[in-house]
């Protein structure tokens, strides 16, 4: 699936990956190939991407959409 996290100020990660793990505001989540479609609200926390290699990045809030095999990451802030 392809990933993009995007702050305000600029495009941060845009890519394959197989697996993602949100730290959604109700509690942390993970998106795998072939999700259903969703949008949630993430709080401050780890977002865990794992492709070729696993990146960690820590986020402020945000908001992130699933659709059709796309994952668009809408942050406030990456820290």
């Amino acid at each position: 699936m392809n990933l993009e996290i995007i702050t305000p100020d600029k495009k941060i990660f845009s890519g394959e990956v197989s697996a993602v793990t949100f730290p959604g505001t109700e509690g942390q989540f993970q998106v795998l190939n072939n999700h259903s479609a969703l949008v949630s609200t993430l709080g401050q926390g780890a977002i865990i991407v794992e492709g070729a290699h696993k990146e960690t990045f820590t986020v402020d809030g945000g908001v992130v959409e699933v659709l059709n095999n796309k994952v668009l990451v809408l942050a406030e802030s990456i820290l």
